[in-house]
């Protein structure tokens, strides 16, 4: 059995702007499995960065549950939620939030220095394929050497959970297949569970499921049964 990483139930999120009441998330139901990589697929406004949010600690929910692994997540005050980020969660956003004056090596570094069982960073680059790297500046970089440098700073840490909004939507397709195939990488090392978020439709099949939504819901739900390599996917 593949144990559960994040049992989502009934979950709802609303933000309010003045008088009106936007329903970002409105009774999502869902598993996360030990290893999977998923991919969240839908319109903008359709929930699906609120849902990674809540699922990283970013943001509380407004009803309903989530646990990851024995622990309720939204039963956890700021402090817990801290703890959790910092222990289990590593994130990927489309923009790469590196610091220009570190070199790649030191911008992983930021965040092995407060991790319980951080791998080396130069450990980190390799695996995304930026071992020849290490001491080049971000402005030295490609976008999409630099996303890669992104996601070696996330999982420098070793977190359980990778929460990717995007990675690629900043990218023209050619060094997409170069950040999925870094993230495909991470996720066969180290085995961790991968959520993804993006409006191309073609991602979907690198996953082992699609979440589709809509209107703040899971509107279908799909398994792959053969998923394909990034260079394969077609843009």
């Amino acid at each position: 059995m593949v144990a559960t990483v994040f049992d989502v139930k009934g979950l709802t999120k609303v933000y309010h702007t003045g008088d009106v009441e936007i329903h970002a998330l409105r009774g999502v139901n869902m598993k996360l499995y030990e290893g999977e990589v998923a991919v969240l697929l839908g319109p903008s406004g359709s929930g699906k960065s609120t849902l990674l949010n809540i699922l990283g600690g970013l943001d509380t929910a407004t009803s309903g549950t989530v646990r990851f692994r024995d622990q309720v997540l939204t039963e956890m005050d700021e402090r817990a939620l801290n703890l959790y980020r910092r222990d289990h969660v590593g994130f990927v956003f489309q923009f790469y939030n590196l610091i220009p004056s570190l070199s790649a090596r030191e911008n992983v570094a930021l965040v092995t220095e407060i991790s319980r069982d951080p791998m080396a960073p130069k450990e980190a680059l390799e695996i995304v394929g930026l071992g020849d790297r290490l001491d080049h500046f971000p402005s030295q970089l490609s976008g999409g050497e630099q996303q890669r440098v992104a996601i070696a700073r996330a999982i420098a840490k070793r977190p359980e959970v990778l929460l990717c909004d995007e990675p690629t939507g900043a990218l023209d397709s050619k060094t997409g297949v170069v950040v999925l195939e870094a993230l495909m990488a991470v996720n066969k090392e180290l085995g961790t569970t991968t959520a993804l978020i993006t409006h191309n439709a073609a991602i979907r099949a690198i996953a082992h499921r699609v979440f589709h939504f809509g209107d703040g819901k899971i509107v279908k739900t799909a398994a792959n049964r053969r998923r394909v390599a990034p260079a394969q996917v077609s843009w």
